[in-house]
């Protein structure tokens, strides 16, 4: 059956938006599906190309020039994996062009546009943290003061915090403001409440309407100026067993009240003393190797459901049917120093070590590393499992700890 599988996915041709370290698990999939991939970035050193069969030096975010590479591919499905913004691109040109694609455009631009999303959760009920919409600083400073500090202001079409701010004192709005406004692509900002408790990631596929939920990680996040950057994603969650079935009710009330009845979602939950409320919502694969996670958690390959989703094929619930294979798995990050990169070593002695599912470093000697503020910011990532979660994080911890980044800091002065 494989080699029949093979066989008919070998004329299929794909056009996967991005190929930074967020499409990197997508990319290998496909690759061993042994599709064409045709995978487009305006980094000409994204990792991810090494994957693919031809590479476009092209924005995600360049509609035109994706649906002209589309239509000149003569492609048989478009994906964005792990970031946001091309999501709805590609549910557009696959409209436009009579594509499959999982999700509508409508769909896709509600999970895209934060702004969009927090008032059909409105609409709809599903219970998220206090909001208001604001164009400047005045009305940010008023909006700040009625939801109260600690609070977030933000862009409400950006991810990986890009124009994320915590505002702790009304002193703080104005550079917030600034930095949220520099980054929208609207002049618009959020002014959201910040929820105290645990922060948990529900990674799940719908079929047909049908709303499966897979992991529920928590998200462990860096300390300030990284605020809201993960560190750690770790499963299974520490919260009580009620508490992930709040978490999960509230993804499917979200992914319900956006649309999504087919293809993945990846859902922030906000645990607290006051229920689960929803952070956010993106109709894609988490961007933190999510899907590889779950895979070595669950045996459920949300990458290969990803692509038959992308090419207007049929996921049976079977696929979908998750079975513990350990008892903890977690994807730890690589936090580089700050400088130019000469050389990374210890990567073959920490794949050596028992528990070590993958390791993956996503920037090549010659990039420079700033200081550790955004998801874009990391430098790599590791898988491990263990037989409980306390004991996968520790395998992740060391072998962390024999992965050296070596750099230059002269390079930056």
């Amino acid at each position: 059956m494989a080699g029949d599988s093979r066989e008919r996915d070998r004329g299929k041709r794909l056009l996967v938006l991005g190929a930074g370290p967020a499409q990197l698990g997508l990319l290998a999939a496909a690759r061993t599906r042994e599709l064409h991939v045709i995978a487009v970035d305006r980094d000409p050193s994204a990792p991810g190309f090494r994957y693919a069969d031809r590479r476009a030096i092209v924005s995600t975010e360049d509609e035109s020039g994706i649906e002209r590479l589309a239509s000149a591919e003569r492609v048989d499905g478009l994906i964005a994996p792990g970031i946001d913004w091309p999501v709805a691109i590609s549910a557009r040109v696959a409209e436009r062009l009579g594509l499959p694609h999982p999700i509508t455009p409508e769909t896709a631009t509600l999970s895209t546009s934060k702004l969009r999303q927090r008032e059909r959760f409105a609409e709809r009920g599903v219970q998220q943290p206090a909001y208001e919409i604001c164009a400047g600083p005045r009305e940010a400073t008023q909006a700040a003061g009625r939801i109260g500090f600690p609070c977030v202001i933000k862009a409400p079409d950006r991810q990986g915090q890009r124009g994320l701010t915590l505002v702790r004192t009304a002193s703080e709005v104005g550079e917030a403001v600034r930095v949220a406004l520099d980054a929208s692509r609207i002049a618009t900002l959020l002014i959201e409440e910040h929820v105290a408790g645990r922060e948990v990631t529900v990674n799940a596929f719908s079929s047909d309407g049908h709303f499966f939920p897979l992991t529920v990680t928590d998200r462990l996040t860096a300390s300030l100026p990284a605020f809201g950057v993960a560190l750690t994603h770790v499963w299974p969650s520490e919260l009580e067993p009620a508490e992930i079935g709040a978490a999960v009710e509230a993804a499917a009330a979200a992914a319900a009240a956006v649309g999504i009845e087919h293809g993945p979602s990846y859902t922030q939950v906000l645990v607290g003393p006051e229920g689960a409320r929803v952070g956010e919502l993106a109709a894609r694969l988490g961007g933190g190797h999510d899907a590889e996670l779950c895979r070595a958690a669950l045996g459920v390959d949300l990458n290969a459901a990803a692509l038959s989703a992308a090419l207007g094929e049929e996921v049976p619930a079977a696929a979908l049917a998750p079975v513990a294979r350990v008892g903890g798995a977690c994807v730890r990050f690589l936090v580089p120093p700050v400088g130019e990169l000469r050389e990374v070593t210890g990567i073959e002695e920490a794949f050596a070590l028992e528990g070590i599912r993958g390791i993956r470093i996503y920037r090549r000697p010659g990039h420079r590393f700033g200081e550790f503020r955004r998801g874009a910011d990391r430098a790599g990532a590791i898988l491990a499992v263990g037989d409980s979660r306390e004991q996968a994080l520790e395998r992740a911890a060391r072998a962390e700890g024999m992965i050296r980044f070596e750099t230059d800091v002269e390079a930056l002065v």
